[in-house]
C-alpha cells in the first residue's frame, strides 16, 4: 500500500436511504434479482419481545432477539422457509420440508436495520443465515457490482422496499486481525498480497467504509500453507462519500496492522505486481459481463445515490489522483464509477 496521506474519518452521520427507482427495478427484473416474496420487511417489524443476544462470551453483541406471537409464527415462517428456498435451491420446496426458522436477530443501529434469519435442518441441526434488510438503491449497485467485477458470485433479492442477502461465511476482519495474524511468514505474506487485491478491488468500483468489521477473512488451507479471501459484506457505502481515500482500505485505522504486515513483506514492486494482477482480472471480468454492466452503468449514471456536494467533491480528488480531467465534468456518482473503470482500461497496458 502506498505511504499514509491521511488518515479517514468514520462518518458522523447515517447515510441517506436512495430508493430503488423504476429503472434499477427494470434492471433487477432483466436480470432476475426481483420477484414476488411472500414476507417483506414490515411483516417482521411485528414481534412482540426481544431480549440482547450475547456472544459465547457473554458480550453484547448489539443485536436484539425477537419473539413473535404463535400466529405470527404460523405465518411467517413457512414464507421465510420458502424465501430460503428460492435463494439456495430455485426454489424446490421439496428441500424446505426437513427446514425451521430456529432464531431470529434485529439489528437497530446497522444503516439497514437488518433481520438475521437461522434457518436449521431439522434432521442433523445443521444450520445457516440470510438477511431482510430495507432496500437501499447504494447497496443493490453494491451488491451488483460484487457480483459481476468481483471474484465473488453474491446471491440477493429484492421486492418493492425489501432487500434479501445471502450470508457471506468467514471470519470477521477485526477478529481476524486480532486472533490469526500470528502465523508463519509464508501465511503472512499471502495475507499482505490478498489485502493489496482487495484493497484494488474496493477503490476501482468506488466501494466505500471497508473498516475491518465491514469484511469478512476466508481461509483455505492449501498444499503448503492457507490461501486468503478478503470478502466485503456491507455494501451500504458504494459510491456515496466525497473523499478518495474512504474507498482505500488501507486508509483506514483498523486496518493499520494489516497496513504494517505488508510493509514489513512487500517493496514497491512486489505491491505493484499484485495490483496489476487485480487490475488484469477485473479488465477481464469486464470484457466477459460488458452487457450486464453496461446495462447497470447506464441506470447507475441516471441515478442519485449521494449528494451534490459529495460527487463534486470526489470527482474533483480522483481528478488529482488521475491527473484527468474527465473526472470533472461527471455529475453523478454513477458516472464517476463508469470513468474510474474506463481510466483502469487505458491502464491495461500498464
Amino acid at each position: 500500500m502506498p505511504a499514509y496521506e491521511s488518515r479517514v474519518d468514520v462518518p458522523s452521520r447515517k447515510k441517506f436511504f436512495y430508493p430503488v427507482n423504476a429503472e434499477l427495478k427494470e434492471y433487477l427484473n432483466k436480470f432476475n434479482r426481483n420477484i414476488k416474496l411472500p414476507v417483506v420487511y414490515s411483516d417482521l417489524l411485528r414481534f412482540n419481545m426481544s431480549i440482547p443476544l450475547l456472544d459465547k462470551n457473554g458480550v453484547d453483541t448489539l443485536w436484539q432477539t425477537v419473539y413473535y406471537d404463535q400466529s405470527e409464527m404460523n405465518e411467517l415462517f413457512p414464507n421465510l422457509i420458502h424465501i430460503y428456498v428460492l435463494m439456495s435451491a430455485d426454489g424446490d420446496q421439496q428441500i424446505g420440508e426437513n427446514l425451521t426458522i430456529a432464531q431470529i436477530d434485529y439489528c437497530t443501529f446497522g444503516n439497514s436495520k437488518p433481520f438475521r434469519i437461522r434457518v436449521m435442518n431439522r434432521f442433523n441441526d445443521n444450520y445457516d443465515y440470510f438477511y431482510v434488510k430495507v432496500a437501499d438503491a447504494s447497496r443493490v449497485y453494491g451488491l451488483e457490482l460484487e457480483h459481476i467485477l468481483s471474484p465473488n458470485r453474491i446471491t440477493y433479492l429484492t421486492d418493492g422496499h425489501t432487500l434479501i442477502e445471502e450470508h457471506i461465511s468467514g471470519l470477521p476482519g477485526d477478529v481476524f486481525i486480532k486472533q490469526r495474524m500470528n502465523t508463519s511468514k509464508f501465511n503472512q505474506i499471502r495475507i499482505c498480497k490478498e489485502f493489496v487485491k482487495f484493497n484494488e478491488r474496493c477503490f476501482i468500483r468506488l466501494l466505500g467504509d471497508m473498516r475491518s468489521y465491514n469484511y469478512v477473512v476466508h481461509i483455505t488451507p492449501d498444499i503448503e500453507g492457507n490461501q486468503y479471501r478478503i470478502r466485503a459484506i456491507d455494501f451500504d457505502q458504494q459510491s456515496y462519500e466525497g473523499r478518495k481515500n474512504f474507498y482505500l482500505p488501507h486508509f483506514f485505522k483498523e486496518n493499520t496492522p494489516l497496513v504494517m504486515l505488508g510493509m514489513k513483506h512487500m517493496d514497491k514492486a512486489t505491491m505493484r505486481q499484485y495490483q496489476e494482477e487485480e487490475r488484469a482480472l477485473i479488465y477481464n471480468r469486464m470484457k466477459l459481463v460488458n452487457y450486464r454492466l453496461s446495462n447497470l452503468l447506464k441506470v447507475m449514471k441516471a441515478d442519485q445515490i449521494s449528494t451534490q456536494d459529495k460527487v463534486d467533491r470526489l470527482a474533483s480528488e480522483l481528478s488529482e489522483y488521475h491527473r484527468k480531467i474527465s473526472f470533472t465534468k461527471c455529475h453523478t456518482m454513477g458516472e464517476l464509477v463508469e470513468e474510474q473503470l474506463l481510466t483502469y482500461i487505458e491502464k491495461k497496458n500498464w
